[in-house]
């Protein structure tokens, strides 16, 4: 079998790694600032790698789990002159087509291949081996390392070449951070309204504006749960931003994402952007001044 490293195993990245494990791939896991995660891989048969060094000595395929463009470009600049022909970096971050892109050249002159593979859902469903996955990249790589990917997903869409997995990734997180924005400002503007939040939940699941969206964001309306979408508001910022950026460099209508660009900057602005998402509607009520429960969950 493919002798799999494993760069990021934090929220999303664990359940990702865990998986990976259980499937009898052998599995070595650079080491992270928060160890509690790295300890339960290695409990569970993992290696850790002191270094990046070893990581790439001990391994055929490389699997990144990392915040953003930034980190994936320090990684893998930093990983160059340790790689070797033959070897694999399956890129599942969400980043930047273009960084991809360039990284997958300068890996392709070490005879290095490179996929684009972002996630979706959320860490519940990473625990579960339940994610959804982009794969951008040639066709033979694709094939080579989708029995790696296939461990942790139920859902496995090909895009194209290698980048066009990060766009329909960054396009569809536009969708779904706009409709958290669009409920969010919903259920503000009812509360101070006077509507009861409890009957305007029941009302959009029984029609047509019920969606995946509303399903993490309804437990947290109505009992203060916010466990279905463990995704930070400041992440989210952060991706539309990419988003918003790559559509005004292609000349594409960016209105909406102007609009929901601007809300969700109040909202971290104003000291909330550590929490996570699915608290969004709670925060925009507040800052109407009509909450609808505590930030913390709790009720009023």
């Amino acid at each position: 079998m493919e002798r799999v490293g494993f760069v990021g195993p934090g929220l999303m990245g664990h359940g990702a790694a865990k998986h990976i494990l259980l499937k009898g791939y052998p599995l070595t896991v650079l080491g992270h600032r928060n160890r509690a995660p790295v300890e339960d891989l290695v409990a569970r048969g993992a290696a850790e790698a002191k270094d990046l060094a070893a990581l790439a000595a001990a391994s055929d395929v490389i699997v990144l789990f990392l915040p953003g463009a930034r980190e994936v470009e320090a990684l893998v600049t930093a990983l160059l002159p340790l790689s070797r022909p033959g070897m694999v970096v399956v890129d599942a971050s969400t980043g930047l087509p273009e960084t991809t892109r360039r990284l997958g050249a300068l890996l392709a002159e070490k005879g290095v291949g490179m996929v684009d593979a972002p996630v979706g859902r959320t860490p519940k469903e990473a625990e579960e081996g339940r994610l959804s996955s982009l794969l951008g990249g040639d066709p033979a790589l694709i094939a080579r390392i989708r029995p790696i990917v296939e461990c942790y997903t139920d859902t496995i869409i090909p895009c194209g070449p290698l980048g066009s997995a990060l766009t329909v990734k960054l396009v569809n997180n536009f969708v779904s951070f706009s409709n958290a924005v669009i409920i969010s400002e919903t259920f503000a503007a009812a509360a101070k309204l006077g509507v009861d939040p409890n009957a305007l939940a029941a009302m959009i699941e029984a029609g047509g504006a019920n969606s995946v969206m509303f399903s993490w964001i309804a437990p947290w309306i109505r009992e203060g749960d916010d466990s279905r979408g463990r995704g930070k508001l400041w992440m989210g910022q952060n991706v539309l931003e990419t988003y918003r950026g790559m559509a005004k460099d292609a000349g594409a209508p960016t209105e909406m994402a102007d609009a929901v660009s601007r809300s969700i900057a109040a909202v971290v602005a104003a000291g909330h952007g550590e929490r996570y998402l699915p608290t969004l509607p709670g925060i925009m009520a507040l800052m109407a001044g009509a909450p609808i429960r505590n930030l913390d969950g709790s009720d009023l």
